[in-house]
């Protein structure tokens, strides 16, 4: 089955357009989340500001052309769900919600910090305001996180969790904060691909279509205007 997969969480905007090999799973069960059975046909990534929903489109109608397919070709779609902020991370998943209604496929999503580290290593990303979105990953999930920090305050749970890696925007932004740690310069950005191996087990299993709920973690800026105050005449 074809798969498109993309992610709009982070400054980039990274689209896969991927093969993916029909299993037999065990009756009740779920195969290993991997990537053997998956081949990616085509990959589009680039970094940018405040223009997801410009380059989003063009990207993946560049890696459908690379990948020979047409957007009815394709068999269901992945999308990362967060955390990040709410503009960019709003462009993916509405396009992700407006493909699979207007095709009639399935969409799946995947937190964004597990398509940036597939080892032992911790995850920070850019939340602004000199905070980072973390994680500690371990199974299937996590076993610390998501959560927002200052980047002092995970690295200390990193630490405590025994890692040595971190991977993610965190290190870049600020060194000082994990210069105890290796950070893994090839893993700062999500990764389309790895977002097709995370849903992969979901689309042999034909399993129905999700909700894709954002994660933002952090309560947005404007707010509802509270009660007007009462005025005392002079």
């Amino acid at each position: 089955m074809l798969v498109l997969a993309f992610d709009t969480s982070t400054p980039a905007v990274t689209v896969a357009v991927a093969s993916i090999d029909p299993w037999d799973l065990p009756a009740g069960g779920w195969l290993k989340s991997t990537s053997e059975g998956v081949t990616v046909l085509a990959s589009e990534t680039q970094v940018v500001t405040n223009r997801h929903g410009e380059l989003l489109a063009p990207l993946i109608g560049a890696a459908l052309g690379a990948a020979g397919a047409l957007a009815s070709d394709l068999g269901a779609i992945g999308i990362g769900l967060g955390p990040g902020p709410f503009t960019g991370l709003r462009v993916g998943i509405v396009t992700a919600k407006a493909m699979a209604d207007a095709l009639g496929i399935p969409a799946y999503g995947a937190s964004s910090l597990q398509l940036i580290s597939t080892g032992r290593a911790g995850i920070a990303t850019n939340a602004r305001r000199k905070q980072v979105y973390w994680a500690v990953p371990g199974g299937r999930g996590f076993v610390a996180g998501p959560d927002i920090a200052s980047p002092t305050a995970a690295a200390a749970a990193f630490e405590a969790a025994g890692l040595s890696r971190v991977a993610g925007e965190g290190p870049v932004l600020y060194p000082e904060a994990f210069a105890g740690f290796t950070a893994l310069s090839d893993r700062v950005y999500p990764r389309a691909e790895l977002l097709v191996a995370r849903i992969a087990n979901r689309v042999r299993a034909e399993a129905p279509g999700e909700e894709l709920t954002p994660l933002y973690l952090r309560r947005p800026d404007a707010q509802p205007p509270g009660r007007p105050k009462q005025v005392t005449p002079a």
